[in-house]
């Protein structure tokens, strides 16, 4: 089984290019701004000393190197000789400033390189690894190979340190990513000794004791147990999953069963008992790691946008494995949900923390004792951030979401997700012409494909399929309804049932016990005080009620207005009457376009 790139699909209209247009013409140049005024490219000379301004972080190199990744995916289809001309000043940077043995990291060559490999929490090899996508990626797209040169001599000396010599003080990194970039760098240069590297990288993980973060538990790093015997998702959130990402290549590509089974159990504990609704994952900020199970609080709710990207590409790699229509709906879910929540509908500013409710007058709680917001996520989005990894890798998600449109064999396409688009690949063209997600319907031309295996939705209940003007009475296997094709040229219709849908959640999620939420099709909705002068968190939703729909041209789907009812709530803090109601309508909208109006009150689950 293998990916069929976005570079062989072109997104022709509606939802998916708009939201490609914005990041092309408007998000990428927003980051390059915001990392010259911050000082990130400037860094990459490695000129910085005591007392400058902007003084480098050890994961800069890995801020500039997902821009990077961003612009060779936009390149990819577009011109664009300005970012063009940026990226390769950037790495005439970093080429110029690389050591003779190979080594490059722009804080630790202007700040301290007498202790290079010495710490393992300092994303060293994260920061590698990073920089190994941008220099795939961008000779992808252009051909220019400066930066893959510079990389290849890189892992030279890092193969080095840590195989030969074993001179590092550690064995494996704090923050993995090295471990996926390096089976980037195999898939394109068939070089053996990258899937070696990537493969000591996971296997030494767990094996012996590493240095961690004071007073943090090898948990946080998944250094707790050997990967094979990891069937639980434990940690730091991206960390995490771009280890599992890794697991999952080299489970593909070596043929390790026992690599797919930790992969297998490790992703059903993140679906049914550590992910929210919205796709996100990690709960805590403390760590920004996973918890127990159906600890998922929605004030305090971190959700970082990378960890629910991380989980989208982690799905992806084990559609690879497996056909089971699970993967492709977590990735859904990321997509409309948590992370496009992560960016504004302008393309201009970012969350790094996604919530799923927001409480305006508790951000003045005990500000007579400091001046902090308790762990509570911030409410409106911002240009860039101290620690900016989240801008970057939003950038490089959606700039190649046509990656998770299809894979297939030699003998079956599977169709993942819905968007307007014309593919090509070997013989096979295939182009879906779809309002997705605000229609059901998709007509899907195919040519020169035997098998095409599309996939029904997890929220539908009701849908219809016709081949060639017949209809089809075929029941999903796994999740996906396999058609023949025995024409040259086919047309399939599908046609999916998109009223809105009431989801209770499993009680044992504390915060959600006795609520609903609504989604419409894969969109999940929400409700903002800016709509409703009332106390949402005391809205009953009317589950019985009929949902009137609106198409909003702000948000590029439909808004929903819903009936149900409010208390009459008096002065008293407490009373031995029983509560009353009057009649109400809330108004909603998609979680992804929450915050996009200033700040406000936000909740997506009601009382019932």
């Amino acid at each position: 089984m293998k990916i069929v790139s976005f570079t062989d699909t072109k997104l022709t209209d509606g939802f998916w290019k708009n939201r490609l247009d914005t990041v092309s013409n408007v998000s990428v140049y927003n980051v390059l701004r915001r990392f010259t005024e911050t000082g990130r490219l400037d860094a990459l000379r490695c000129e910085w000393t005591q007392g400058d301004a902007n003084e480098p972080h050890i994961f800069w190199d890995s801020d500039i190197a997902k821009w990077i990744e961003s612009v060779a995916y936009i390149l990819e289809s577009e011109s664009h000789p300005e970012l063009e001309s940026a990226v390769d000043s950037a790495i005439d940077a970093i080429a110029s400033s690389q050591l003779v043995d190979g080594y490059y990291n722009c804080c630790y060559i202007s700040k301290h390189l007498d202790k290079r490999w010495t710490d393992r929490t300092d994303h060293e090899l994260y920061c590698a690894g990073h920089l190994i996508e941008a220099a795939v990626a961008y000779f992808n797209a252009t051909g220019k190979r400066k930066l893959l040169d510079v990389m290849e001599k890189y892992l030279e000396h890092i193969y080095n340190v840590f195989v030969v010599d074993k001179s590092a003080t550690f064995t494996t990194p704090g923050h993995e990513e090295i471990e996926l970039a390096l089976v980037k760098l195999y898939n394109l240069t068939d070089n053996e000794k990258y899937l070696e590297l990537c493969k000591f990288f996971v296997d030494s993980r767990g094996v012996s004791d590493e240095q961690e973060y004071n007073g943090v538990a090898h948990k946080y790093s998944q250094s707790h147990l050997p990967v094979r015997e990891q069937f639980t998702a434990e940690g730091h959130c991206v960390r995490a999953c771009y280890l599992y990402m890794a697991m999952a290549d080299l489970a593909r590509l070596t043929d390790d069963d026992e690599l797919l089974i930790s992969c297998k159990r490790i992703f059903d504990d993140i679906i049914s008992k550590k992910m929210y609704i919205t796709g996100g994952i990690g709960s805590s900020g403390r760590g920004e790691a996973f918890t127990v199970p159906y600890d998922l609080p929605n004030l305090t709710a971190y959700s970082e946008s990378c960890a629910a990207l991380a989980l989208a590409w982690f799905a992806q790699r084990m559609t690879l494995l497996e056909a089971d229509s699970k993967y492709a709906d977590t990735i859904e879910r990321v997509l409309y949900n948590n992370g496009l929540s992560s960016v504004s509908l302008d393309g201009k500013a970012f969350f790094y923390v996604n919530p799923l409710e927001i409480r305006t007058e508790l951000l003045e709680r005990n500000t007579s004792q400091c001046n902090t917001h308790e762990n509570l996520p911030i409410t409106e989005r911002k240009e860039v951030f101290d620690c900016s990894c989240c801008p970057p890798n939003i950038t490089r998600f959606i700039a190649s979401v046509a990656d998770f449109l299809y894979t297939c064999d030699d003998d079956t396409v599977f169709v993942h997700q819905y968007m307007a688009s014309e593919t090509k690949f070997d013989d096979i063209r295939i182009s879906q012409k779809t309002s997705y997600p605000n229609d059901g319907k998709i007509e899907i031309v195919a040519e020169n494909v035997k098998t095409l295996a599309v996939r029904i939705p997890y929220w539908c209940s009701d849908y219809s399929i016709t081949l060639n003007g017949a209809v089809l009475d075929s029941e999903p296997i796994y999740g996906y309804v396999y058609i023949d094709l025995t024409d040259e040229v086919n047309s399939i219709e599908l046609d999916f049932d998109m009223s809105p849908r009431i989801v209770y959640p499993n009680s044992k999620i504390r915060d959600c016990s006795g609520k609903v939420a609504v989604v419409k099709g894969p969109v999940v909705y929400c409700a903002e005080s800016t709509d409703n002068n009332f106390n949402l968190m005391a809205f009953k939703v009317d589950t019985t009620a009929e949902f009137t729909s609106e198409y909003s041209e702000f948000y590029g789907t439909y808004v929903l207005s819903v009936e149900g009812k409010i208390p009459t709530a008096g002065e008293q803090l407490y009373s031995f009457g029983e509560e009353k109601y009057e009649p109400a309508t809330l108004k909603m909208i998609p979680y992804f376009g929450f915050a996009n109006r200033g700040q406000t009150d936000m909740e997506i689950y009601f009382l019932h």
